[in-house]
């Protein structure tokens, strides 16, 4: 069986480090309400860096991994919700960056905190398909430019960054073994933020720009959707909760990530978390996440790894991949 398997992986991050403390000088907040929480003491914060280029550090990293050049790919596919530009798309501006040959498929998708297993997902069924040989997935967000920095709600609570994942189309078992992807356009308002428009003399009275959160209600909807796409791949594969190696998910808040570690009853130790020290990441939290593992050693060859994530839209989504 044709599987697209996961051959390489990267990350950025900024370097400049928001802590918790610094936001106490910034807004009515403290270290400890933030901490106990959300699980959240620092954030990085990028300073002049644009969502492509942070997306192409990773996307370098991830190539150097699997031992490619950036000739080898012929599909990039692009979580993001903060491209730079209303078009072209952060894809194409990293196919350009990176010389990824001219005639190659690049494209966003816009699915929030979604985002990377979204692409993941179309990447899986290119590759399976005979579509392309070679793909780069990448999820990358900017949240500092859609945040109100004076929402004390809000602005604690998220970071930039980027991951990459280079797959490869294999013969054999070890690859993707599910994807899920989901969407309920009835609760957009739970967690949305309006684009950004230049003055229009017909039309009056837009909202700012900003990050928009029903924290209480994103929280129920977000335990309850993840836990139904977590049984879903596992119903998919046949996977029983001993089964998995390492639990990877969105890394929003430390208790949604323990309503998904408890419905699957695992050990703190089998469950991989950064959010301490990157916040909210959006479309980027996964990859990052998973390559930090991979270069920690915490994942080894045939392990399963299970992705699930949460965001905008509403959408959720999930995988399992055999390492």
């Amino acid at each position: 069986m044709l599987r697209s398997r996961i051959i390489g992986t990267g990350s950025y991050v900024p370097e400049k480090v928001l802590t918790n403390r610094d936001l106490e000088g910034m807004v009515e907040t403290s270290d400890e309400w933030i901490s106990t929480r959300t699980g959240i003491r620092e954030r990085r914060i990028s300073a002049g860096e644009t969502a492509s280029g942070m997306a192409a550090r990773a996307a370098k990293a991830a190539l150097k991994a699997a031992g490619l050049s950036a000739k080898d790919i012929d599909l990039v596919v692009v979580g993001t919700v903060t491209a730079e530009m209303a078009f072209p798309s952060v894809a194409c501006l990293i196919q350009a960056e990176l010389g990824i040959k001219a005639g190659a498929a690049a494209f966003d998708v816009s699915a929030a905190c979604s985002g990377f297993l979204y692409a993941l997902d179309i990447a899986d069924r290119y590759l399976r398909s005979g579509g392309a040989g070679k793909a780069l997935v990448i999820g990358v967000d900017k949240f500092s430019n859609l945040i109100d920095w004076k929402d004390r709600s809000t602005c604690v609570l998220f970071g930039d960054g980027a991951g990459a994942a280079v797959l490869s189309a294999e013969k054999g078992s070890r690859g993707v073994l599910s994807c899920r992807i989901h969407s309920d356009g009835r609760h957009w308002d739970t967690l949305y933020c309006r684009a950004s428009r230049p003055d229009n003399p017909f039309e009056k009275g837009n909202e700012q720009p900003y990050l928009v959160m029903n924290g209480n209600e994103t929280f129920k909807i977000a335990v309850r959707t993840m836990g139904q796409a977590i049984k879903e791949v596992m119903e998919d594969t046949g996977l029983k909760p001993e089964d998995i190696s390492l639990l990877i998910p969105h890394q929003a808040n430390m208790r949604i990530i323990n309503a998904a570690r408890e419905r699957l009853k695992l050990p703190e130790e089998r469950v991989y978390t950064n959010l301490d020290r990157y916040g909210n990441t959006s479309a980027a939290s996964i990859p990052i996440a998973l390559d930090e593992a991979v270069r920690d050693g915490k994942v080894k060859d045939n392990d399963i790894i299970l992705f699930v994530a949460f965001g905008g839209g509403l959408t959720w989504a999930s995988a399992a991949v055999r390492w």
